[in-house]
């Protein structure tokens, strides 16, 4: 079974700019040793772009450790089920 994770360090990406995420990792930096970036569907390019900006301009001792794909089934307003695809970034010092 999988190690089970905090909520606190995670960072969540959706609709925003990506520099709003890139300064949530950067803060979750400050309290923890590891972050992930969670992303679905259409912000999984902003997810990377994420990742790397923070790793390459704002953290430079840190590296990326795991990343993960997957599907997940959602069911709109109207019951219909469709899959959205879903990325999980792990960054760690």
């Amino acid at each position: 079974m999988a190690e089970k994770k905090s909520a606190a360090n995670v960072v969540f990406v959706g609709i925003k700019p990506v520099m709003n995420y890139v300064l949530a990792v950067l803060t979750q930096f400050g309290t923890s040793g590891e972050v992930i970036i969670k992303a679905r569907g259409r912000a999984i390019s902003k997810a990377v772009d994420t990742a790397e900006v923070a790793r390459r301009r704002f953290l430079s001792g840190v590296k990326t450790k795991e990343i993960r794909i997957g599907t997940e089934e959602v069911t709109n307003k109207e019951g219909v089920k469709s899959n959205v695809s879903t990325i999980e970034i792990t960054l760690s010092k």
